[in-house]
């Protein structure tokens, strides 16, 4: 058994039973104590169980107090809230971060609501969510509300100039070796004008959006541009190589 498929029959095997002991892993699979701890290491730092002693958890699913949509309904909804949880674990105390809009950024912005960190956001669902729930730094991007996507768009493309971050978290509609693309050209546009304002862009999305190819769409950014890359197992193995090939960190979850 490799490990990929013995990671996903002990992630089963947690999810089934609770918990697990180290010493029924080791029963279980026929390994060793040390590579059933290394097991647990791995699956522990990729948010598929939770570590406590003497061996794992399961991952209870968090459920949003109020939402301003229906999360949970969302398309590979536990996908997205495992790289939430991935992405949340970049972030540090006193750090600035931009979130911009999606269902992946949403469950992003609910993952860090109440830890010491300043997130901005043109995303008027997630402002919203955060305010409610009293986060103590939320910082709204400034201009004209566009109740059909959800988002506040800069007029006047310099005063994106009064916001930076350590990271910038985004998605889209598809990401191919060439670059991140995306369906609204308006929402591309105004966080088009962030890039430049943060050390790191992030792109977290779902492994059904990786693809050699997209059909339509406006390229938000190149390959190039981006630092770390949060998805899916299950992305198209050849499109993550290609992605990797050109500096970019990927991490799978």
């Amino acid at each position: 058994m490799n490990e990929i498929t013995r990671h996903n029959e002990i992630v089963a095997l947690v999810n089934n039973k609770g918990m697990v002991k180290v010493t029924e892993l080791v029963c279980h699979f026929a390994i060793s104590p040390a590579t059933a701890r290394r097991d647990i290491s791995k699956l522990d730092q990729d948010c598929r169980v939770k570590k406590v002693r003497n061996g794992i958890m399961k991952v209870e699913e968090k459920k949003p107090i109020w939402a301003p949509l229906d999360i949970t309904n969302t398309d590979n909804y536990h996908e997205k809230a495992r790289i939430a949880l991935r992405a949340a674990k970049l972030c540090h105390d006193g750090e600035n971060i931009i979130i911009n809009c999606g269902s992946t950024a949403f469950l992003l912005g609910r993952e860090l609501c109440g830890k010491n960190i300043s997130i901005i956001t043109n995303y008027f669902p997630l402002a919203s969510y955060l305010i409610e729930n009293n986060h103590e730094n939320v910082i709204i991007m400034g201009g004209l509300y566009n109740k059909s996507q959800n988002i506040i768009i800069n007029p006047i493309g310099n005063i994106a100039n009064a916001y930076g971050g350590k990271w910038m978290f985004t998605s889209g509609k598809a990401l191919t070796p060439t670059g991140l693309y995306k369906t609204e050209i308006l929402t591309a546009v105004s966080e088009q004008q962030m890039l430049d304002k943060t050390e790191k862009l992030v792109v977290v999305v779902d492994s059904s959006k990786i693809s050699m190819k997209v059909d339509a769409g406006m390229l938000f950014c190149p390959v190039s541009k981006i630092d770390v890359l949060i998805t899916g197992k299950q992305a198209d193995k050849a499109v993550i190589e290609a992605i990797k090939h050109q500096g970019v960190e990927v991490i799978l979850v």
